[in-house]
């Protein structure tokens, strides 16, 4: 499997400056064999749907939010994926929402939106985008 099938599109939610998680991210996953186009802090959803124009072969988007906003800050991406301009599976992670309590209304939020997975561990990466790059099987029936 070429570094082309393993492309992936990072960068952190549009209200959010925090860097170094994101370069940590990026670093690992590079490790893991992934090329990673890293759009940085502060990322509109418009600029992940411009990188994976430039990118077509990329198999997933992957959003980090550390300061509680991923909500308002994924607003667009029903209208970007009614467009075809996310078509790609949108991978969310992060301090997801404000306050210190932590519920599954605002996950279940999120995934209204379009979000197709949420993690709670950066860890768990690599392997959820390993599954993404697998042959999946397809029922002859």
């Amino acid at each position: 499997m070429t570094t082309e099938t393993r492309s992936v599109i990072l960068g952190v939610a549009a209200s959010d400056a925090h860097a170094v998680a994101n370069h940590l991210i990026a670093g690992r996953l590079r490790y893991a064999g992934f090329a990673v186009e890293n759009l940085g802090v502060c990322t509109p959803l418009e600029e992940f749907a411009e990188a994976l124009e430039r990118s077509p072969h990329s198999i997933a988007i992957v959003i980090g939010s550390l300061n509680g906003h991923a909500y308002e800050d994924l607003r667009s991406l029903p209208q970007l994926r009614a467009e075809g301009r996310l078509d790609r599976p949108v991978i969310l992670g992060g301090n997801l929402s404000v306050g210190s309590r932590k519920s599954n209304e605002s996950l279940e939020l999120l995934r209204g939106l379009g979000v197709d997975v949420i993690l709670d561990d950066p860890d768990k990466l690599p392997f959820v985008l390993d599954s993404l790059c697998r042959p999946q099987l397809v029922d002859a029936q």
